[in-house]
C-alpha cells in the first residue's frame, strides 16, 4: 500500500526545486537537483507530480502566487491612485530584481522563453498568469479612465499587454547586463509614455 503523500514534502519540492528551476532553468535542472535542494528522496519526485513539465507548471503557479500575495495588494488599495498603484507594481517588481542581483530574472518569462513550444501544459499556466497580470492592470487602467485620469477612448487590455511585453524584455535585458539599466528605462520612460 502507497504511503499517503506529505504536504510538507510537497510544498518544499516547490518551493526549492522551484529556485533550482529559476536560478538553472528548466533544462539546466535535473529532477537529481530538485530533490536535493528539497532534500527529498529521487523517488519521492514522482509521487507528488506526472512528469518534470507538470512540476514546472506548478512551480509557476507558486511562483505568482508569492508575487501576488508579496505585492498584489498594492494594485487594490484605494488609498492609492489607479495610476500609481501600476507605477508601485513595477517598483515592487524592480526591488525583486535588485534583491538578486539581476541574475535570475522573471520565473515567468524564463520558463516562456524556455518552455512554450515545448509543453502546452506550461504555456496554458503561462497564459494564465499573463491574463491575471494583465487584469490586475486593466481594473486600475479603467478606474483611472472613470475618474478622467486617462482619456476615454483607450484600450486598456492592449495598454496593460504592452506594458508586461516591456516589462519582460527589460526584465531580459538586465538579466543579461546584470544591472537595473534596462529596467529604470521602463519605469522612466516606457512606463510613463504608457500611463500619462
Amino acid at each position: 500500500m502507497p504511503r499517503p503523500a506529505n504536504p510538507e514534502i510537497r510544498h518544499r519540492l516547490l518551493i526549492d526545486g522551484g529556485r533550482v528551476i529559476h536560478s538553472a532553468g528548466f533544462n539546466g535542472a535535473g529532477v537529481q537537483d530538485i530533490v536535493a535542494a528539497a532534500a527529498v528522496p529521487k523517488g519521492s519526485f514522482y509521487s507528488y507530480f506526472d512528469s518534470k513539465e507538470a512540476f514546472a507548471a506548478e512551480v509557476l503557479e507558486a511562483y505568482w502566487e508569492s508575487l501576488e500575495q508579496r505585492h498584489g495588494e498594492v494594485m487594490y488599495d484605494a488609498r492609492i491612485k489607479p495610476l500609481a498603484r501600476i507605477e508601485k507594481l513595477f517598483e515592487l517588481l524592480l526591488a525583486d530584481q535588485a534583491a538578486q542581483k539581476f541574475e535570475l530574472g522573471c520565473l515567468v518569462g524564463n520558463l516562456s522563453l524556455e518552455l512554450s513550444n515545448l509543453s502546452g501544459e506550461v504555456r496554458t499556466v503561462l497564459g494564465r498568469i499573463l491574463a491575471r497580470w494583465e487584469g490586475m492592470i486593466v481594473a486600475c487602467l479603467d478606474e483611472a479612465r472613470m475618474r478622467q485620469e486617462l482619456p476615454a477612448d483607450g484600450d486598456s487590455t492592449q495598454r496593460a499587454a504592452i506594458m508586461i511585453e516591456a516589462w519582460e524584455g527589460a526584465v531580459l535585458r538586465s538579466k543579461i547586463e546584470r544591472n537595473g539599466d534596462a529596467c529604470q528605462r521602463f519605469l522612466q520612460v516606457t512606463l510613463k509614455r504608457l500611463l500619462y
